[in-house]
């Protein structure tokens, strides 16, 4: 297995040396000669790898969708990769040489790819289980300070704009390990870190509720990320601009 991963780590890295001809520094984004276009398709070429043809979900129902998420938010998530807020030792590797003008650039490239969503096969869970996700992600649970997942992600739960992404149309597993690493530390995001408030406050009953339930649900069409919220977000996010945190 460590064999394997160390064989996938080489071809990545060998694809993303390749997109970028000399790597930029942490200073400065290396151009690409040639056309644009032509330019970010060879740029992109090792996100694919995993994260599947244009950014559309890998098939192994782990890596998610980049595809047409809120550009900040996935500019956000690549800075918390290569600076250690998240921990995933072969993103961390192919991101650490890159500046933050190329990462910006990566983040633009996916959020403006409108591709038509998979549909996901959503795990058995029995009715009381999705009840109770349901549940907490419509309306929370105001005894333990629990906000629904809607006051933040929207009422369609397609994200909102510039930095909160969609909770639809994710894997079952990815949504679990997500949940858990925010509870466990194992990401972090900027100071305020809402999320890690937020799944602190969960049991690991009331993450395998939710993940099921969120899993399960069709995506609305179109699924696009709203453009403000009817009201305010219950609490401030550091990974936010702040005049949408307030």
């Amino acid at each position: 297995m460590r064999a394997r991963l160390s064989a996938w780590r080489g071809a990545v890295a060998a694809l993303l040396l390749a997109s970028a001809g000399s790597l930029p520094t942490a200073s400065a984004a290396a151009p690409v000669a040639g056309d644009p276009d032509d330019a970010m398709a060879r740029r992109v070429r090792a996100c694919t790898v995993c994260h599947g043809e244009q950014g559309h979900a890998a098939a192994d129902g782990y890596h998610p969708r980049i595809a047409g998420k809120p550009a900040a938010y996935l500019y956000e998530q690549l800075l918390a990769f290569r600076d250690g807020r998240r921990r995933y030792a072969l993103m961390a590797h192919l991101l650490e040489p890159l500046s933050d003008d190329y990462l910006r650039a990566l983040a633009g490239h996916f959020a403006r790819l409108e591709l038509p969503h998979p549909r996901l096969q959503p795990a058995p869970a029995d009715a009381t289980l999705l009840a109770r996700g349901r549940l907490l992600a419509e309306q929370g649970d105001a005894s333990r300070q629990l906000p629904a997942c809607t006051a933040c992600h929207g009422g369609s739960l397609t994200g909102v704009l510039p930095a909160v992404p969609a909770l639809l149309g994710l894997p079952r597993d990815y949504l679990n390990a997500q949940l858990g690493a925010w509870r466990t530390g194992q990401r972090r995001a900027r100071v305020p870190d809402c999320m890690a408030t937020i799944a602190g406050r969960l049991a690991p009953e009331d993450i395998g509720a939710l993940s099921a339930w969120l899993s399960s649900q069709p995506l609305p069409q179109p699924a696009k990320p709203l453009q403000r919220l009817p009201q305010p977000p219950p609490m401030a996010c550091g990974g936010e601009p702040a005049e949408v945190a307030r």
